[in-house]
């Protein structure tokens, strides 16, 4: 059996600074810097963001933000200049919210990316 004493989860940036930015500034989040890269402490979870030089974005969500509020979420978002990404056949609204609770599929979710192209979701279960 594995015995651990933490964990954590791991994603690439091309650009530490912009990534620093981007979280930081942009969304707000507590960030700390170490020699290695930035680490993110959510809740009790931790997200470490280290600098690739070969980095590729993958094709899928690499981080969810739960919210309270997905409507106030996606306002604070575009008013701090994020663009919420939209998807061919995913039934977003004006807003780009995949409203999956009154479909009962799923969470109401909006996705965006970083400055490295990783995309994150604000969501609301």
């Amino acid at each position: 059996m594995l015995t651990t004493t933490g964990a954590f989860s791991g994603i690439s940036v091309d650009d530490q600074a912009a990534a620093l930015a981007f979280y930081r500034d942009t969304l707000g989040l507590p960030v700390d810097q170490t020699p290695m890269g930035l680490r993110l402490t959510l809740d009790g979870a931790t997200v470490f963001l280290y600098e690739k030089g070969d980095h590729q974005p993958a094709s899928f969500t690499v981080l969810n933000f739960e919210v309270l509020s997905i409507d106030a979420a996606v306002r604070e978002l575009v008013e701090a200049g994020v663009t919420l990404e939209r998807y061919p056949g995913m039934h977003q609204d004006d807003d780009g919210i995949l409203r999956g609770k009154k479909a009962n599929m799923g969470p109401d979710i909006a996705w965006f990316t970083d400055p490295a192209g990783n995309i994150l979701s604000v969501l609301e279960a």
